[in-house]
């Protein structure tokens, strides 16, 4: 595949529930059809020029040059990093990414630093040979498949992302999901607990809402919407033992509701 380098690997983030973050490709080959930040930030400071582009994703060939070099500078600071903001680790099709995403996180790994992953992908099983501390992590907006393939079409189908998350879980490694770009009923019609049902195993759920469209922002009452979704994730979180964090602007005004919440266990 393609290649590029960079200056830099490691930097802050500005995500609510992040904290440093590296992105060793740039683009992504989901062809996701609702709006998508990444995409449109790296078309806007001029990496890409169209969508075509940014669904052919190029390798960072000096990643792991680059964390040795930023590793002793930030491993002080570093709380964890996350793999990956703008760019998905262990996307089909690409085993050249998948590689540098394992060789990054042992990397990070050796120098005690613990790594954070969120992918669209399947995870692979020998994550769970890596640090311990790890989280490993699945975007999951639906269980149905049609959906998939109309809105996320070079991603992993819904049922295989979830066996490789539970494989990881059963190994004693710790998992995550995230619920978003949540969609509203005039893009799905779809039962929100029986995604709920399907992750219960999960120690954290993030549930977000689609941002950036026109469809969402037509649907009467998505404020009302999202505002009720999110009750229902925060109760069911609650009574499984479940951490959970609930994106900024997904809800307006939930009473008594806490955008964040932990096991009281």
């Amino acid at each position: 595949m393609k290649t590029i380098t960079r200056k830099t690997m490691l930097y802050k983030t500005g995500v609510e529930y992040g904290d440093y973050t590296m992105n060793h490709a740039l683009g992504c080959a989901h062809g996701c059809k609702y709006p998508c930040y990444a995409f449109l930030m790296a078309k806007r400071f001029g990496k890409v020029s169209t969508y075509e582009e940014w669904c052919s994703p190029i390798l960072v060939s000096n990643t792991l040059d680059l964390l040795d070099k930023e590793i002793p500078k930030l491993k002080s600071k570093i709380m964890s990093v996350q793999l990956c903001f703008t760019t998905d680790p262990f996307m089909r099709g690409y085993p050249e990414i998948e590689e540098m995403s394992i060789a990054a996180i042992k990397k990070l790994n050796d120098a005690g630093i613990r790594c954070t992953v969120l992918t669209k992908g399947c995870l692979p099983q020998s994550l769970a040979n890596c640090l311990q501390e790890n989280e490993y992590g699945i975007t999951l907006v639906s269980l149905n498949e049609e959906y998939r393939e109309r809105m996320e079409p070079g991603t992993a189908p819904y049922a295989e992302r979830l066996a490789s998350l539970r494989e990881l879980h059963n190994s004693g490694c710790k998992t995550w999901v995230s619920i978003e770009p949540y969609p509203t009923p005039n893009l799905i019609e779809q039962d929100l607990g029986k995604i709920l049902d399907a992750i219960s195993f999960v120690d954290r759920i993030i549930f977000g809402r689609t941002n950036y469209s026109k469809e969402v922002s037509a649907y009467k009452n998505h404020h009302e919407f999202y505002n009720n979704a999110a009750r229902k994730v925060i109760s069911f979180c609650k009574e499984h033992g479940i951490n959970y964090h609930i994106k900024q602007g997904t809800i307006s005004m939930v009473e008594g509701c806490s955008q964040t919440g932990s096991d009281p266990h």
